[in-house]
C-alpha cells in the first residue's frame, strides 16, 4: 500500500474510533494524528544565530553550528505521505537573520494515531530530507543582497507564504515589500520581485514615502485558486486607514503577473491580532488561521475559520464559520499522551497553545494539517521550561463545510 493511501486508511479508522468514544459536540475538532519534530533539529549549510544575542536562550546554547530546520509559515504536499515546509526569515528580524538561509524543506511525519503500533501506523517522528535553497544568481532582484554567492537570507526577504502553480514554478509572498517573489521549483529567482500597488512596509528597499503597513506587515498566507491561475495574498496587518481588525486579500494573475482590481476583506474576531495562514478548501471556499499573541496558558485565540468568496457580510467582509477552535480540541484516544513534566495542553482536551501557528492544508474528508512556527529558539507555547517543537497535527472537523 502506498505511504499516503495507508496515511488516510490509518486517519480514518482512527477517525472513527475517536467519532464513536467521543462525548464531544459533533462540531468540536478531534485530533487524528500528531508528529513531533524536535527543537534541536539541523540541516547542513553554514553557522547560524550569531546575531540573535548571547543566550542561552530557554536552555539552548547560540549560535548553532549548521542552519536550524525551524519556523514554519507554510506547508505544499509533497509526494504521497510527504510534505514540503518553508520556514520563514529566521529570527524575526532583519538585524538577526542575515546568516539565516532561505530554504524549504521536504519533510514526512510518521503519524501516530490512535491504531499505532509495530504494525500500524507510525511512532509520531517526523524525517527531514532534502531542501530547496533560495537564491538568485541572475542577479534578478535589483537591491543589494547579504551574501556575495546571492543565496538569499533572512533580511532579503521574510517569505511567509508559498505556492506552486500548474507550470512548476513557484511563488513566495514575502512581508517585507510586500512582494511576490517567483522562482523555479529549484528556488532560483525568475523575476524581479512584484511590488504591491499603494501599499509598502518600512522594510521594502524601494521606499520613498512613509509606510502604509506595520512593521512585517505584508503577505502571511496566500491561496491558490482552483484554476491554478490566481493567487490570493492575504495581508497579515491593517493598511493605514483601514479598519484596524480588517485585513485586505489580493486578486494575482499569474500569467499576466498583475494584480487584478478584485479585493477582499476579511475581519479578525476581538482579541486577534493576526492571521497565520490563508489556503483553498475547494472550490470558492478557503481556511483561515487567526490568532492572538498569547503563548502556553496565556494563548486564548487559535482558531481556523471557513471562508466562502461568494459570502459577504453587510460591511463588506467575508462570512466566516468556525471550523477549528485549535485550543478545544477532542482527544480521547490519548494520541497527545504522554508529554514532559511541565506539557501543557496534552490529553482528552488537546490545545495548540502557541504564539504563532501559520501551517494549514485541507487533507480531505473534512481533515487538516495544521504546524506550528516554533520561533527557535524563542518560543515556549508547549511547555514554559523548553523551546518549542514544531507540532505537526491532523484534526477531524465536522464543522467544514462539504459544499462547493
Amino acid at each position: 500500500m502506498r505511504p499516503k493511501i495507508l496515511l488516510l486508511a490509518l486517519l480514518a479508522t482512527a477517525a472513527a474510533a475517536v467519532a464513536v468514544t467521543s462525548s464531544a459536540a459533533p462540531d468540536r475538532a478531534r485530533l487524528v494524528a500528531r508528529a513531533i519534530l524536535p527543537a534541536a533539529t539541523f540541516a547542513s549549510g553554514p553557522p547560524s544565530g550569531q546575531f540573535i544575542g548571547a543566550g542561552p536562550f530557554n536552555g539552548v546554547a547560540v549560535p548553532f553550528a549548521t542552519q536550524p530546520v525551524q519556523g514554519f509559515s507554510a506547508v505544499l504536499p509533497a509526494e504521497e505521505g510527504s510534505f514540503w515546509v518553508m520556514p520563514d526569515n529566521g529570527y524575526g528580524a532583519k538585524a538577526n537573520s542575515s546568516d539565516f538561509l532561505l530554504r524549504v524543506y521536504h519533510v514526512t511525519p510518521h503519524f501516530r494515531t490512535a491504531f499505532s503500533n509495530a504494525a500500524h501506523g507510525g511512532d509520531g517522528t517526523v524525517t527531514v530530507g532534502d531542501f530547496i535553497q533560495l537564491r538568485d544568481p541572475g542577479g534578478k532582484v535589483p537591491f543589494p543582497l547579504t551574501r556575495p554567492d546571492r543565496l538569499l537570507t533572512g533580511p532579503d526577504f521574510d517569505i511567509e507564504s508559498i505556492r506552486k502553480v500548474k507550470d512548476g514554478t513557484l511563488w513566495f509572498g514575502d512581508e517585507f515589500g510586500p512582494f511576490l517573489l517567483h522562482t523555479d521549483a529549484t528556488g532560483e529567482v525568475l523575476d524581479a520581485p512584484i511590488q504591491t500597488p499603494g501599499v509598502q512596509a518600512p522594510e521594502n528597499p524601494f521606499r520613498v514615502l512613509p509606510a502604509n503597513l506595520p512593521s512585517s506587515g505584508g503577505y502571511e498566507g496566500m491561496a491558490l485558486a482552483g484554476n491554478g491561475n490566481t493567487l490570493f495574498p492575504m495581508l497579515e496587518k491593517a493598511v493605514a486607514g483601514d479598519d484596524p481588525q480588517v485585513r485586505r486579500i489580493y486578486s494575482f494573475d499569474v500569467r499576466t503577473q498583475t494584480f487584478d482590481d478584485e479585493r477582499f476583506l476579511y475581519r479578525l474576531d476581538p482579541g486577534s491580532v493576526s492571521i497565520g495562514d490563508f489556503t483553498q478548501l475547494g472550490g470558492h471556499r478557503f481556511v483561515v488561521i487567526e490568532r492572538d499573541n498569547g503563548q502556553g496558558t496565556a494563548a486564548q485565540i487559535k482558531r481556523i475559520y471557513e471562508v466562502d468568496l461568494h459570502k459577504v457580510n453587510p460591511d463588506g467582509t467575508l462570512v466566516k464559520t468556525l471550523a477549528v477552535d485549535l485550543m478545544n480540541i477532542a482527544d480521547p484516544a490519548g494520541i497527545s499522551l504522554p508529554g514532559r513534566p511541565g506539557d501543557i495542553g496534552l490529553g482528552a482536551t488537546f490545545t495548540f497553545p502557541y504564539v504563532t501557528i501559520e501551517d494549514v492544508l485541507p487533507l480531505g474528508d473534512d481533515r487538516l494539517l495544521v504546524i506550528n512556527d516554533n520561533n527557535f529558539p524563542f518560543s515556549t507555547g508547549r511547555n514554559p521550561s523548553l523551546p518549542d517543537y514544531d507540532d505537526f497535527i491532523v484534526v477531524q472537523s465536522e464543522a467544514l463545510d462539504d459544499e462547493g
